[in-house]
This record gives structure tokens, sequence and C-alpha cells, in this order.
């Protein structure tokens, strides 16, 4: 079953934020998995969007996204987006593919 990396995220410093968001495809390829949603303008429908930038990453299994989260490679970069922005990041179950 397929799992995400959700991430909710303010960029306080874009400059530091594109040396971190250009250095990710490698990693998140590297793990299986694959960006479905990076940033762009949301069209609100309802409510209040909590965080100007969303970014969703799918893999192959929760497993996988974990794998990715602690990589060498992903551990990193981290401090990056650290130190560049603030926000929220969860791994989620996706629905079952029939």
């Amino acid at each position: 079953m397929p799992a995400y990396v959700v991430g909710l995220v303010r960029v306080d410093d874009p400059e530091t934020y594109d040396r971190y968001r250009s250095r990710t495809p490698e990693v998140v390829a590297q793990y299986g998995g694959r960006f479905v949603i990076r940033g762009g303008e949301p069209q609100v429908l309802e409510g209040d969007w909590p965080a100007p930038r969303m970014v969703v990453i799918e893999f192959p299994d929760e497993a996988a996204a974990q794998r990715f989260y602690d990589s060498p490679e992903y551990q990193e970069i981290l401090p990056i987006r650290q130190r560049a922005s603030g926000g929220t990041l969860a791994i989620l179950p996706g629905v079952p593919q029939s």
C-alpha cells in the first residue's frame, strides 16, 4: 500500500531553501519516492489553508517513506530545510489499490 510524506511548509529564507530543494529529488528517487505535489498555489475551496507551501511525496509503503526520512542522505540536508523554513511533516498511509 502506498504511503505519503506530507509537508506543510512556510519558507523563511528562500535562498537557503532552494539549496535544500535542489538536492531532494535525487534522495527521494533513491528511496523509491516521487513528488506528487511540490509547492504551487492552492485553490482553497473551504476554510483556512494552514501553510503557504505543500509537498506530497509518494513511496511504495510506509517502511520506504521512513527509510527515506531516516537515510543518511536526507539527514545530511534536513538541517538546511530546518534553518530555512518551518512547518509540519508527517507520513500518512495511502488507500489500498484495488
